[in-house]
């Protein structure tokens, strides 16, 4: 056994566990985060995708001792106070998701995306959504969510840099 200690969603965690087990079982198994889906176990479809320490990575490819002294951030650590990220919302409001086994790695997968490029074309997000696989929305719906959730981001930013720019001036 090798004691690990890990941050998850923003709780601390010690746990003794076995050299080889993976870190979605770990989440799963033992944390019982289960919005963290066990998809293919090969890395082939990225429903298991979280974020640690603030990069996308396919859960079952990592080793629950190789987070050890990491943050970890699944699916279910996105929401606060019962309110959806604007990511979540928009994946609900454009009909992102059919059976939504896909959705939570979808979801981690295109927050990667827009930290890295905040306006990415639709061909940019279907580049950055490749390692997750969806069977059953044929990924438009996908793509124009995370679109949507780009435009809105710029929509905000431009409102803000011109209400800023009007405080200068009357200033």
């Amino acid at each position: 056994m090798t004691h690990i200690s890990v941050t998850v969603d923003g709780t601390a965690y010690e746990d003794d566990v076995e050299p080889r087990l993976l870190l979605v079982h770990y989440l799963r198994d033992r944390l019982g985060l289960t919005g963290t889906p066990i998809g293919c176990d090969t890395s082939n479809c990225g429903a298991c995708t979280v974020e640690l320490d603030g990069a996308s990575v396919k859960s079952c490819t990592v080793l629950a001792v190789q987070a050890d002294g990491c943050e970890v951030t699944t699916v279910q650590g996105l929401a606060r106070d019962g309110e959806w990220t604007p990511l979540q919302r928009a994946f609900h409001e454009r009909h992102a998701l059919q059976c939504g086994y896909c959705t939570p790695g979808m979801i981690m997968a295109a927050r990667d995306l827009l930290r890295e490029n905040p306006r990415p074309s639709s061909d940019e997000v279907r580049k950055a959504l490749e390692g997750n696989l969806c069977r059953c929305t044929g990924y438009q719906n996908i793509v124009r969510a995370v679109l949507a959730v780009a435009e809105e981001t710029s929509a905000s930013e431009r409102q803000s840099a011109q209400g800023q720019s009007a405080q200068e001036v009357t200033a």
